[in-house]
């Protein structure tokens, strides 16, 4: 069910890569509690879903631009992005990237939601 884009980054072994290469940035660029939750082979619509607190509405503007700075080069495609000044959201195709404030993250609560996912 997943949709697969990022011509770079075939095979499991560059996967990996390319999910260590999202958590530098964001860890080099001051994310916070960044999680990452692996959902291949579940009913859902992506593969990997990473999730990273931001500490304000400028902070998470600006991881937006560092991860496009860091992935276009490597031929990642930003299949769409959704973005406000408490959440926003990255689709890669096959992974999606939640940028959210701590009261946002607190609030929705989705790595509850993907853990039990994970679980089935």
């Amino acid at each position: 069910m997943s949709r697969k884009f990022g011509k770079k980054y075939k095979g499991k072994k560059t996967l990996e890569n390319r999910i260590q290469k999202i958590r530098d940035i964001l860890d080099d660029k001051k994310a916070e509690d960044i999680e990452i939750i692996e959902l291949k082979g579940k009913d859902y619509i992506v593969d990997t879903v990473i999730i990273a607190t931001t500490l304000n509405s400028k902070h998470g503007f600006s991881l937006l631009t560092y991860l496009k700075e860091g992935l276009k080069p490597l031929g990642e495609e930003f299949v769409r992005v959704e973005e406000n000044d408490d959440w926003t959201i990255v689709d890669l195709g096959d992974t999606l990237i939640h940028l959210m404030s701590e009261s946002h993250r607190k609030k929705y609560n989705i790595e509850e939601f993907l853990g039990d996912l994970q679980k089935k």
